[in-house]
């Protein structure tokens, strides 16, 4: 193995994130550091979020001297927006920007910036084992507290040019899955507490009622069915496996109106709802030419950032 390598740093609303890639393209680290979020509280002022990276990055910095030890950086990667579309815009980006150009500055190193959403691809193909996806066109599903988005993704150079086609009209999944599971008291973020619960239970689950039209759902309607559930039950593993439920069923359809528009067509999954085991399960037992990344790559994480950066340099 080479001892040349690149760095990738992500400051999204909700963990700091920071990894390494050798020039091979293994990942020989992926270390993250969340946010805090007040108990009973269901998110994050850009304000606070952007104070907590400042604080963890120096930590996360510190952590990848052994990593380092012996290597040489070649270039720094930093995703800071979003997604690419025009405007898009968070505080909390400005933190990895800073350390990033910091960081270069005093060696010397190229910078290269990307977006958060094509980092989060860019990692679940390399979770996936699916990077021969690269050479074409593949639609992706990006799902998270944020953003739950139907895509059609085009590999450009060492990048990708992504145009959505479908996705939420209402809520996005991460943010139901955080208000019912703050509502039956579990602490945010609630997408592990929500699963592990989910596993527990043993009863039948009410079959919900979906809302999607071609590529595009509405989820505001499951939040409502989910709480009325959990005032009527007071149960919580029977009211995750709904959540749960409910949100498989609804991607479910969505891949396959994707289907019906061309059927060879790969999809990808992405995003920390995606790390969900049990929605990719069920999807996974209906369609063929499916990948989900491994947990790790599917939350939030500086890796696609780090594999982006070294395709840039190369």
């Amino acid at each position: 193995m080479s001892d040349l390598c690149y760095l990738g740093i992500d400051t999204s609303n909700y963990t700091t994130s920071v990894a390494v890639v050798t020039k091979e393209g293994e990942v020989i680290a992926n270390l993250k550091a969340p946010l805090p979020v007040k108990s009973g509280e269901r998110g994050l002022r850009q304000s606070d979020a952007v104070f907590s990276h400042v604080r963890n990055i120096p930590a996360l910095m510190f952590d990848l001297r052994e990593v380092l030890q012996g290597k040489k950086l070649l270039a720094v990667g930093v995703s800071t927006r979003p997604r690419d579309v025009a405007d898009s815009y968070m505080p909390c980006f400005l933190a990895g920007r800073a350390a990033a150009e910091s960081l270069a500055a005093g060696l010397q190193l190229p910078v290269h910036e990307f977006s958060h959403q094509n980092g989060h691809l860019m990692a679940a193909l390399y979770s996936a084992k699916a990077l021969r996806l690269l050479g074409k066109p593949f639609a992706a599903f990006h799902v998270s507290g944020g953003t739950t988005e139907l895509l059609r993704v085009c590999p450009r150079g060492s990048d990708f040019s992504v145009e959505k086609i479908g996705g939420t009209a209402d809520l996005n999944a991460g943010q139901v899955i955080d208000r019912i599971g703050v509502a039956m008291g579990l602490s945010f973020p609630c997408g592990p507490a929500l699963e592990a619960l989910a596993m527990e239970n043993k009863k039948r689950v009410p079959k919900p009622r979906i809302s999607v039209k071609k590529g595009t759902c509405n989820l505001s309607g499951l939040e409502n069915l989910a709480l009325e559930l959990w005032e009527s039950k007071k149960d919580k593993p029977l009211v995750a496996a709904f959540v749960l439920e409910f949100i498989a069923r609804t991607l479910s359809a969505m891949t396959a109106w994707v289907r019906t528009e061309d059927p060879k067509l790969p999809v990808l999954f992405a995003g920390g709802v995606m790390s969900n085991r049990i929605i990719a399960q069920k999807i996974s037992e209906q369609y063929e030419k499916v990948y989900f990344a491994k947990p790790a790559f599917s939350a939030d994480n500086a890796a696609g950032v780090a594999l982006l950066c070294r395709a840039k340099y190369l």
